[in-house]
Formats: structure tokens, C-alpha cells, sequence
């Protein structure tokens, strides 16, 4: 085959296969369109789903690519794919809510919450969780020691309490408070606290204060299963930089650190709900997007549940990566706007692809 049809080809394979909500120029969303296309090609992905609000509005949505190569069934804006670690965000909005109805103190104890979690050499506080200083290990960057128990039920880590089993014996890799590095385990705890200050099921609780008001009827924990409807193949690459099939895994036991998923449109409305401040009073949004120091005073990137950048304009984001899917949210409140990706490739640079599209709509 020569390159010049070969070349052919793959433009039409990324060509946005499905688009809705179209309120951009078209020229606008041609430029998107040809940005992310030239991403896919560079970076060698499968399936892209993008989102775009401008005014508090969700003005484009497209799916590039395919959802899944080998049956050869294409990505829409209806594939539904992992948010991996933009799970956080929506954990600590529900934090956030409990804190502004005065159920949960951010600077108690954790162990009020749960005391199941195993006492450690100094105190953990929700505010040092939520901002990725409370010393709880991340995947590899300390000993990682689990409870090993027996369950009468099947689905034990259904239950974030006892997800906690996976990590609750590991020691603090710092004194909280000290230093910030992000741990997904911590978000963990925080499920549980989240659970315990809402006296309901952590995913219930995410349902009725979240889901629900919003309408994201996509929105799920990530639970195995197989012949889901709209559900994307994901895809990694081997030692040799083939992009090859990944692992199929089930990732609910991290509930509110990496569990759900959803389409795009439904990513879209969680942005939206974030830039119109939609689910809480704006002050708590504020508290939330402030710049957390360590307590020597150090400025940190991080806000409570997000990445926060305070320049000229307030950005705020978060990236979601697991082996089969990379995520990014990225939205400027103050101007109304915001970008959501979601790729069923674990090797994406989704910052590359919020950068392209932000550009395109300049």
C-alpha cells in the first residue's frame, strides 16, 4: 500500500465519527477537529472523546477514532470510558458538600470518621487528604502492607471501608502536613470518611447529590462486566511500542480515587456543574480552589480535589490515568469555559490534547 492512501486512510478513520451540540462556528469546529486528528496521528491513539463549554455552556461534543479495533465498532460521543483519577474531583465535591452542610470537619481526625483505619504515628486530617499532604502512600512510592481477611460477601470492596484493606497497614511515607504528593489511596480513606459523614453508601451518596441533580445517566462505578453497551476496549502499548489490547480490570474498589466512568456528554455536564458553580455556594468553590500550603507555609499546586493555577486566570484541572484510559478536565471558571478528554489509550498525553483543542479555539 503507498503512504499517500495509507495517509488517506487514517484521516478518514479519525474523521469525528459522531457530533452534537454544535454552537461553534464551523470553521472553529473544523480547527478542533483537525487538532485532535493531528494529536491522534502523533501519539498513535485509538479512540478520543472530547467536550468543549464556552459561557457555561456545552457548545461541542465529537468522538474520534474507535471504541473498540479489533471488531472494529467506532468511538461516539456515547462511549463509555474510564475517568480514572478525575473520580477525585467528584469526591471532593461531595467532601465539600458535607463540609458546607456542617456534617463533616475538615481538619478532624479522620479516625472520628473511620475508625477502622489503623492509628498511625501522627493525625490525618480530611483537609490534608483532599490535598494530597497526609502522608497515606500512593501506589509505589512506599510499603504498601494490606489487611488479609476472609469476606462473607462477594464484592467486599464495594464497601470502601473495607477497601481500605488493600493499603490500611502500610505506614505514612511523611509526617502529614509536611509535603504534598498525591496518593490515590487516600481517596480511598476519604470515600469511607464521605460515607460515614453522610450515614450512606459512598455511591449513593454520589448519586443523590451529584448524578441525579445532574442528569448524567452514564455516569457508574466501574464494575466487571462483559457486552456492556457503549463500553470501549482499552489500549496500551508493549515493550516493543506496539499499542496492544490492555488487561481488562474492574477499578470500583477505589471509589472516589479512580471507580466511575461515563460517556463524554456526561464528563461535559461534570465540567459544566463545576464552571457554573451548580452544586454548592460559591464561596465553598473558592475554598476549594485555593492554593493549599504545607504547614511550613509552602505553596502547593494543589487546591482541595484538583490542580490549581492562579495567573492571570484561574485554571483549574485534573488528569486521570490508568493502564487502559487517560482523562483531563480542564476548565477557567471565572471566563465560563472549559475542555474534557477522555482516550481509551493508557499512553495518551492528554495535556497535549486539551493544549491543541485550546489553541484551535483561539
Amino acid at each position: 500500500m503507498s503512504r499517500s492512501l495509507l495517509a488517506f486512510i487514517l484521516v478518514l478513520w479519525l474523521v469525528p465519527l459522531q457530533a452534537a451540540e454544535r454552537d461553534l462556528a464551523p470553521q472553529v469546529t473544523a480547527a478542533i477537529d483537525a487538532a485532535v486528528m493531528r494529536e491522534m496521528q502523533q501519539q498513535q491513539l485509538v479512540g478520543v472523546s472530547i467536550g468543549v463549554i464556552q459561557d457555561g455552556e456545552i457548545v461541542y461534543l465529537a468522538a474520534y477514532g474507535l471504541a473498540d479495533r479489533d471488531a472494529k465498532v467506532s468511538t461516539s460521543i456515547d462511549t463509555v470510558m474510564n475517568w480514572a483519577s478525575n473520580s477525585k474531583p467528584v469526591a471532593a465535591v461531595a467532601a465539600m458538600q458535607l463540609v458546607e452542610r456542617g456534617q463533616l470537619n475538615l481538619d478532624a481526625d479522620v479516625r472520628q470518621y473511620v475508625p477502622e483505619f489503623p492509628e498511625k504515628d501522627a493525625v490525618i486530617t480530611t483537609r490534608q487528604l483532599l490535598c494530597h499532604q497526609s502522608g497515606v502512600p500512593h501506589y509505589a512510592n512506599g510499603r504498601i502492607i494490606p489487611t488479609q481477611q476472609a469476606y462473607a460477601c462477594e464484592r467486599p470492596r464495594l464497601d470502601p471501608v473495607l477497601a481500605l484493606d488493600t493499603f490500611n497497614q502500610s505506614p505514612l511515607i511523611y509526617r502529614p502536613g509536611t509535603k504534598s504528593e498525591y496518593s490515590s489511596y487516600a481517596y480511598i480513606l476519604l470515600s469511607a470518611v464521605i460515607q460515614r459523614a453522610s450515614r450512606r453508601p459512598f455511591t449513593q451518596y454520589v448519586c443523590e447529590n451529584i448524578v441525579q441533580p445532574l442528569q448524567m445517566e452514564s455516569f457508574q462505578l466501574d464494575l466487571e462486566s462483559t457486552g456492556q453497551e457503549h463500553w470501549a476496549m482499552g489500549y496500551t502499548k508493549n515493550v516493543l511500542g506496539q499499542v496492544v489490547n490492555a488487561p481488562e480490570s474492574a477499578h470500583y474498589w477505589k471509589h472516589g480515587a479512580g471507580g466511575f466512568k461515563s460517556n463524554v456528554r456526561d464528563f461535559a455536564k461534570w465540567a459544566k456543574a463545576l464552571i457554573r458553580r451548580d452544586l454548592m455556594c460559591r464561596s465553598t468553590y473558592d475554598a476549594m480552589w485555593t492554593i493549599q500550603k504545607t504547614s511550613q507555609g509552602t505553596a502547593t499546586a494543589k487546591g482541595l480535589g484538583f490542580t490549581v493555577e492562579q495567573g492571570r486566570e484561574l485554571i483549574v484541572s485534573h488528569n486521570g490515568q490508568q493502564t487502559e484510559t487517560r482523562t483531563r478536565l480542564e476548565i477557567r471558571p471565572d471566563a465560563g469555559s472549559g475542555i474534557v478528554v477522555l482516550c481509551n489509550c493508557g499512553f495518551a498525553n492528554s495535556s497535549a490534547l486539551t493544549a491543541a483543542i485550546q489553541a484551535a479555539l483561539r
